[in-house]
């Protein structure tokens, strides 16, 4: 079942590029991006109820055992790669600081070191937790990473400030010259007031956003792969390994419910937030932030961004087998709507802005709305008989959500408030 739509909407003629361009690392004829609806081609998208060998998925039996693992698999074969498994008992996590009266005396803030192949310290990470002071036990936590190192998240001068070796971040400034430059995505006050805790991680402390060869990070634990195969877990898989490792984390942290987790990322980070709620299922919901081609924008629209063009500029991101549908994407067996149907029935939020044309915001849309029928099938109000893209900054849905914001490729308050309310209808009902 599919709600494919050529209906073209109206959308300011502006290019967000939430990407930077490097030299394509594969031969292919490398398009420019399409941003004109009436360009967009006919498609249609693979139906996640029709599983391979024909047969209709008609209960959630059938989803659970026959169709949710052969899309899984296929996103494996594709994709993303296979979700990397390591040695877990190798995996260490200590509280290094813990400063009760953080945000005005609103929270706890906490840093967490994660060694990831102890007793060795490298490679580590370091987690900053906010949990709010005012609460009755514990409460649920957004786990979110950032793209520059957890002093860019808040200008608090007592969040440690790191530098990480080969990061595609460091902005040719020392870790201190950076501290509170990305403080405007994170609204830690808001959430905290809210009743919830927030976690944070950088994550090129996880794997570097780097080239293929995957001598860096937490790839060389990931020892059980062949490096050459087509399905090898590529830089994505790992970034997504690592938030899992984060929650494991957070198990016996005072004041933190990790059954009530939220991961959540904005562009690449929401790809990988996708990717690690799909695999993870501890995880109760999952919030995808402008995370357009190969996050939650269906490729076959090859709108914005496109599957060549991605390839050609982040060719770690993904498996060598995905490069090989860079001109052919409707070869594709899967597509991103079925991404999210992984999910399922677990909630999910896909968010848009309306200035970010590289991320397709129908598209992301599309995806959201052809999910559906999986959440249906399996009990949920799904996306609560949403058919049509909504207004800017008009939220809709219900255990599927999505709202298209006013704006650029950002995260800001008004994202945070949606995602607020969000919990809310799913922790405090």
């Amino acid at each position: 079942m599919s709600f494919l739509t050529t209906k073209t909407i109206s959308l300011p003629a502006i290019i967000f590029c939430a990407s930077f361009f490097v030299a394509p690392t594969y031969a292919q004829q490398i398009a420019e991006p399409n941003y004109d609806e009436a360009k967009v081609p006919e498609y249609v998208l693979p139906d996640p109820l029709v599983a391979e060998d024909g047969t209709k998925i008609e209960t959630p039996e059938q989803w659970r055992n026959k169709r949710r693992p052969e899309i899984l698999n296929l996103f494996k074969e594709n994709m993303f790669g296979q979700f990397p498994e390591a040695d877990l008992s190798k995996v260490k996590s200590e509280e290094t600081v813990s400063v009760p009266d953080a945000l005005g005396g609103k929270a706890t803030r906490k840093e967490i070191k994660i060694y990831f192949n102890a007793p060795n310290e490298q490679p580590q990470a370091t987690v900053l937790l906010y949990v709010p002071n005012d609460r009755k036990g514990d409460v649920p936590v957004f786990i979110m990473p950032n793209f520059q190192g957890i002093q860019t998240t808040t200008d608090d001068p007592g969040v440690s400030a790191y530098k990480v070796e080969n990061s595609t971040h460091n902005l040719g400034k020392s870790p201190e010259e950076t501290r509170g430059l990305a403080k405007s995505r994170w609204a830690f006050d808001m959430i905290v007031s809210r009743g919830y805790a927030i976690a944070t991680v950088f994550y090129e402390e996880i794997e570097p956003d780097a080239s293929r060869n995957f001598t860096q990070g937490v790839h060389p634990l990931f020892t059980n792969y062949d490096a050459n195969a087509d399905d090898y877990p590529a830089v994505i898989g790992a970034w997504a390994w690592g938030l899992s490792r984060v929650l494991d984390s957070l198990e016996n942290v005072d004041g933190v419910d990790t059954k009530k987790a939220i991961v959540a990322g904005h562009s690449r980070l929401g790809k990988t937030a996708l990717w690690c709620g799909a695999n993870d299922e501890r995880f109760a919901a999952v919030i995808s932030n402008d995370s357009g081609c190969g996050g939650a924008a269906l490729s076959r629209r090859q709108f914005g961004e496109r599957v060549d063009r991605i390839n050609a500029s982040f060719p770690h991101w993904f498996t060598k087998k995905f490069h090989e549908y860079g001109n052919k994407v409707d070869e594709l067996p899967i597509d991103q709507h079925e991404l999210i149907a992984l999910i399922a029935p677990r909630p999910v939020y896909v968010a848009s802005a309306s200035e970010d044309l590289w991320a397709d915001p129908k598209g992301e849309f599309l995806s959201a709305l052809n999910a559906d029928p999986v959440y249906r099938l399996l009990g949920s109000d799904g996306f609560g008989g949403v058919t049509e893209q909504p207004d800017v900054d008009t939220p809709v849905g219900a255990t599927i959500r999505y709202h298209k914001r006013t704006g650029k490729h950002d995260v800001t308050n008004f994202d945070w408030e949606q995602y607020l309310n969000f919990a809310d209808s799913i922790f405090k009902k």
